[in-house]
């Protein structure tokens, strides 16, 4: 055998040393994560604190990375190579490693804010726009990082991300106009996940997200509507959860001219004070009245005033109130009387043979 087939034979095998000792740790690094953080999930869980959790939910996918890392590391030591190789070699293991902190980064954020908001539910809305800006962020200053680690300047790529941010503002005017507004809703509370919000064009239901374009409002009929950030900003909306969730039900109701007024106010009260002990979503402890308010066509009219915990709450209050204000009026004797027309057929009479002459 040449000399040369000898050189190369022996270039190959440590090639082949070098490829398989990366494999080999690359293997090693996977049966690792499976057994170990098997081990800290369960660890984990026996912990009050969710915070362990986030962090090695963040760290499981990065783990590879870092076995990638140490299986170059060790494969250059098998084999002889040049020294612009092992220098371009070193920076892919430089930036592999601020690739992975960046990860962690950006996972841990992204972690703690969905667990605040699934633990506070509406006081942290926008969870979504929140999650994407932050990993935006976070990205965007660890690729900056990673170049400047490599020795690229990045003084021209800030300058020129000016210049091209402008450009950019321009053409994307609706899609900016929606992410501020976005930002809006969210510092300001106008809405938050979890609210019921009726729109001034009747369109009403539960938010259910605020994203960095859209807000996501699910409606009775279960169907979800789209709205524009930026509509949304624009345009009156009622919030049914603001300052709180208690909501006023005012219940419309009418009774014989000839009525007991005061013996009415008291049966009509009794009920309330019932509905509201005893339905779900009435309040206890608020006190029912009413206020007469109007002598109508066949019937003297008055409201009643009650209270639900939420807004969905009204329609099974207001059924059952109805329901059992009815029965108890039948017993108490009170008469709810059938809307009335009175016509005067003398006068009809006389009309017709005015209209017969003529």
């Amino acid at each position: 055998m040449s000399v040369s087939n000898e050189m190369f034979v022996k270039i190959a095998v440590k090639l082949v040393l070098s490829v398989g000792v990366l494999l080999l740790v690359l293997c090693f690094g996977l049966l690792l994560r499976a057994l170990l953080f098997k081990r800290l999930t369960k660890w984990a869980q026996q912990k009050k604190h969710d915070l362990d959790d986030i962090i090695i939910s963040a760290v499981k996918g990065p783990f590879v990375i870092w076995f990638l890392m140490l299986g170059i590391y060790i494969a250059l030591h098998f084999h002889e190579l040049p020294e612009n190789v092992v220098q371009t070699a070193g920076k892919v293991m430089l930036a592999l490693g601020l690739f992975s902190a960046t990860l962690v980064a950006a996972n841990i954020t992204s972690g703690v804010i969905t667990h605040y908001s699934n633990k506070l539910g509406p006081t942290l809305p926008g969870a979504t726009l929140t999650r994407t800006i932050s990993r935006i962020v976070i990205f965007a200053v660890g690729f900056l990082v990673i170049l400047n680690a490599l020795g690229i300047s990045i003084t021209p790529i800030i300058a020129t991300l000016g210049v091209g941010g402008l450009a950019v503002a321009l053409a994307l005017q609706d899609t900016l106009s929606n992410l501020f507004a976005g930002f809006h809703i969210i510092t300001n509370s106008i809405v938050r996940v979890g609210d019921y919000i009726k729109l001034e064009s009747g369109q009403e239901g539960y938010v259910i997200d605020v994203n960095w374009r859209t807000t996501k409002v699910k409606m009775l009929d279960n169907n979800t509507i789209l709205i524009p950030n930026s509509k949304l900003t624009q345009t009156n909306v009622t919030n049914y959860y603001l300052p709180d969730k208690n909501l006023i039900i005012f219940v419309n109701v009418g009774v014989h001219y000839n009525s007991d007024l005061k013996h009415v106010e008291q049966v009509t009260c009794e009920v309330a004070k019932e509905v509201m002990r005893e339905v779900q979503g009435g309040v206890p402890e608020f006190d029912p009245f009413i206020r007469y308010n109007t002598f109508g066509d066949s019937s003297i009219g008055f409201t009643v005033t009650l209270m639900g915990k939420e807004y969905f709450d009204q329609y099974l209050i207001r059924h059952e109130f109805i329901k059992r204000l009815h029965q108890r009026y039948s017993k108490e004797g009170i008469v709810i009387p059938y809307p009335t027309r009175t016509i005067n057929i003398t006068q009809e009479a006389a009309n017709k043979i005015v209209n017969w002459k003529s």
